[in-house]
Order: C-alpha cells, then structure tokens, then sequence
C-alpha cells in the first residue's frame, strides 16, 4: 500500500514539474529569442562555470582618431572669444546694481574721511548738501513710509504696481460720503436699547 503511495506522488510531482517547466517555456520572450525561464537557466549556468569567457578576450578595439586641427598658420589667427559686456569692467554701459553702488559709496567715503570738503552722499540729506529742517525731514520721512506701504498714486515706482487706471476711483464712490453720523448713531442707541432688554431686532415678540 505504501509502495503505491508514493509511486502516486511520484507521478503526482514529475506532472506538476513538467507544467511548471512548460509554462515558463511557453512564457513571452520580450523582443529576445529566449524565454526568462530559459536567461534564468543561462545565468545561473555562467555564474557556476569555471571556464573563462573567450568572447571578451577577441573583442577588437579600434584606436580614437586624433584631433582635428587647422594647419599651423590658421592655428595664430583664430578668433578669440569676446568678452562678456554683463560687467562694469567691460562694459561702461552696464547699470550698475545698489549692492555694488552702497560698496563703492562707501570705499569713496573712507578714502576721503580726512578732507573737510568732501561730502557723501550717503551723509548728503539733499542735492546740495544743505542738512534739512525738522519739518522737511518729516516730510521725507512720511514720502519714504507712503513708496514703503504703496500708499501713492501719482506713478508707477515699481513693477509690480498696478497701472494708475485701476487706482482711480469711479465718479459714483468719489461722491458718496457714506452713511450719515446721524443714522449711524440712532442706529447704536437702538442696539443699545435691545441689547439692555434682552430682545432681538429680528424678533417682534
């Protein structure tokens, strides 16, 4: 009885090998000649093979071709490249940024710390030199607040302002002055009065 068994299992497992062993030989190739079955069995034969591979010892080199050059007298008389005009060196045109005019104004005024003529113009409060009046300095400090809040409307200072079309105000919203203090104050009294009595505007009862 046990001798049929295991005939049984025997046969059992030879068929299950034979369509494991037949699924993957019939499974896709994937634009090669072989099957993954088929590389799985072809690297795992060349990983446990001892004999050297003779295919990369006959791969054939060729040499790097040299490099092309002009011939001798062209080789002095070739173009040299143009300098870049993005810097003040090369280009007096080129604007010159306020980091470097804050770093020049400041060598300028180091250099001349020991002449009694010489005025900066960071030291300089206006055009001509003069020191401003407590007035004035008042003025230019609430001109300088209003171009820091963007609370101006006579021009465009920076590029990411708005067109002075859309900061006019329409005709209708320039002569609206609002609702009356008169209103505005019944109004609070009667808040008022609810909120004492405990009653809603919204409810009559």
């Amino acid at each position: 009885m046990m001798a049929k068994v295991r005939v049984y299992g025997s046969l059992v497992a030879m068929l299950a090998g034979t369509a494991a062993l037949s699924g993957c030989m019939s499974s896709p190739t994937y634009g090669t000649d072989k099957t993954a079955a088929e590389h799985l069995v072809d690297d795992l034969g060349s990983t446990l093979a001892f004999t050297p591979d003779t295919n990369k010892t006959n791969t054939k080199y060729q040499p790097r071709a040299g490099l092309v050059l002009p011939p001798g007298k062209e080789a002095a008389t070739l173009v040299q490249p143009q300098a870049t005009l993005a810097s003040r060196e090369n280009n007096p045109a080129w604007v010159e940024s306020p980091e470097e005019t804050r770093q020049r104004l400041r060598e300028e005024a180091d250099a001349n710390k020991g002449s009694t003529t010489y005025v900066s113009p960071l030291a300089k409060a206006s055009a001509n030199g003069r020191q401003l009046s407590a007035k004035e300095q008042q003025e230019a400090y609430r001109e300088a607040r209003r171009i820091q809040m963007g609370a101006y409307s006579d021009k465009r200072r920076f590029l990411s302002d708005p067109p002075l079309e859309y900061r006019k105000l329409p005709e209708q919203a320039v002569a609206d002055l609002g609702e009356p203090e008169r209103v505005k104050e019944r109004r609070r009294k009667q808040e008022a009065e609810m909120k004492n009595t405990g009653s809603k505007w919204y409810w009559p009862f």
